[in-house]
């Protein structure tokens, strides 16, 4: 092929398959960030010598206008004056299925290191465990708002840092 091509001709064929090529990647690159969501969630609770804080950010890659999957993290800190303190840190796989525009399937697997620390007077052993969660919910879906509600399948409540397995949820994405 290199005798039929003239050696001059060579350097402006390789530009070209070149350029074909970053125009293709580019492309790739750009469309898959069309599909990319961000979102997750933010909790703040105090009272009476308690408090509590969650950053939850996270992230989706939309398949179609029915399935996508994302991952996520969850960094809790709990402080109960005289009781305990918790350090809690973990990532999270998700799988959404929406059959019509309106109604989300999900299923999500949590996995979080939860740090609890006892006031001495108390004479609780401190504790550091991996605690696995299975959830699956259904909710409402509005464009990019969801709510609904979820349930543990892994629930165990001596180990657990929900208080129930049953859980209702706000999804937003943008």
């Amino acid at each position: 092929m290199i005798t039929l091509i003239n050696k001059k001709s060579l350097p402006i064929l390789f530009a070209i398959i070149w350029s074909f090529n970053t125009i293709t990647a580019q492309q790739l690159e750009n469309d898959f960030w069309k599909h990319v969501r961000f979102g997750g969630g933010v909790g703040l609770s105090f009272g009476n010598g308690f408090f509590s804080g969650t950053l939850a950010p996270s992230a989706l890659y939309e398949f179609n206008n029915n399935f996508a999957l994302g991952v996520g993290l969850n960094v809790t800190y709990n402080r109960s004056k005289d009781f305990y303190k918790s350090t809690i840190f973990g990532g999270s796989l998700i799988s959404l299925y929406s059959p019509i525009n309106t109604i989300q399937m999900s299923a999500e697997f949590e996995e979080l290191y939860v740090s609890r620390k006892y006031d001495n007077h108390l004479n609780f052993a401190d504790d550091s465990y991996w605690y696995p969660a299975l959830f699956l919910g259904a909710g409402y879906r509005n464009r990019n708002v969801t709510f609904g509600i979820r349930y543990d399948v892994l629930y165990d409540r001596n180990k657990s840092i929900y208080a129930d397995p049953w859980a209702p949820f706000v999804r937003v994405y943008f």
